[in-house]
């Protein structure tokens, strides 16, 4: 790992900007479109206070029209935001594509992509960290799930009675039952990514699989060790930074455990998991929770008989 990390440390992900060379340029500029959104969406997602209070008064008093009304009129808004959010997902996925793509041609191995499209190698670790950020807010955000309920019950309720319904031109049937799906999952975002990282493999037969492992392998290293290392970690500007760098390294190690015919926790993974769970606890008490448990309930191999015990009892709760 010494090469690698000598090439990959001055990588990345913990640079500010790194402006993209000619050859990146086409899908640097492709995703940079999609980021550009991304933190505001984010903004959306940790301000969005639901309308809880208006469907509890609307359901104790189905007889008080004004009532019905009001409930109506402040969850329609709300229903737009989060087909907003949905349809963000689309992108973000399609923009994962692109960013594939690229990082596992078979122009060069893993650490020469990582090492010559550092632009993109950053862009990556950026879509990772936004996902498992809108997940984290996701979670704790029951309102969501409910605000969504209580419209598609009313958009029905309203159809059976041909009551016109102003807010259904915003959300058919057919996208209600995919945006519904969608937030129906502990982790939708990061859900999209794996399920396109999957479909990404499966698209390019072509492709030999260890190209895009081994691109996450080398991506989760290159974390543990930055964050390790006093050295490496002494670099970091910020608070945000360390904060980035997890999120990063458990987004990949999630993919690459999807992605993998084997998954992250078998002997054979090529990334250190008990290195990397190490990391985690190490961090100050409950600012990593989340991340614990998107390990813990949204990886697809960590219940296999084949995983270490060591590795599920490092991951018990406490």
């Amino acid at each position: 790992m010494g090469y690698e990390l000598k090439l990959l440390i001055k990588l990345s992900i913990i640079s500010e900007d790194l402006i993209p060379t000619d050859a990146e340029r086409e899908v640097w500029d492709q995703v940079d479109v999609v980021l550009k959104d991304a933190k505001g969406i984010l903004d959306e997602l940790q301000a969005y206070k639901g309308a809880g209070q208006e469907i509890r008064e609307a359901i104790q008093n189905p007889s008080d029209e004004a009532l019905q009304e009001q409930a109506w009129a402040a969850v329609v808004p709300l229903v737009g935001k989060l087909k907003k959010f949905y349809e963000f997902s689309q992108r973000l996925e399609s923009a994962l594509h692109s960013l594939l793509g690229a990082l596992t041609s078979v122009t060069y191995d893993p650490t020469q992509h990582l090492e010559r499209e550092q632009a993109l190698a950053k862009q990556f670790a950026e879509i990772l960290h936004f996902t498992l950020r809108f997940d984290e807010l996701k979670m704790t955000n029951p309102a969501i799930q409910n605000d969504f309920s209580y419209y598609r019950r009313t958009l029905s309720r309203m159809r059976i009675n041909n009551v016109p319904a102003e807010g259904e031109n915003e959300v058919n049937n057919e996208l209600a039952n995919r945006i519904s799906l969608f937030y129906a999952d502990a982790t939708p975002m990061l859900k999209t990514l794996s399920d396109g990282t999957t479909k990404f493999v499966s698209e390019n037969k072509n492709l030999p699989i260890e190209n895009t492992t081994d691109c996450l392998s080398t991506m989760a290293t290159v974390c543990k060790v930055m964050l390790e290392t006093p050295e490496y970690r002494s670099r970091f500007s910020s608070e945000e930074t360390v904060s980035f760098c997890l999120r990063v390294m458990v987004g990949v190690i999630i993919l690459y455990d999807y992605v993998h015919p084997v998954g992250a926790f078998a002997k054979s993974s090529k990334i250190d998991m008990k290195g990397c769970i190490k990391v985690l606890k190490d961090q100050p008490p409950n600012s990593v929770d989340g991340l614990l448990n998107a390990l813990r309930y949204t990886t697809k191999h960590l219940n296999d008989e084949s995983t270490n015990k060591t590795i599920k009892t490092m991951l018990q709760k406490d």
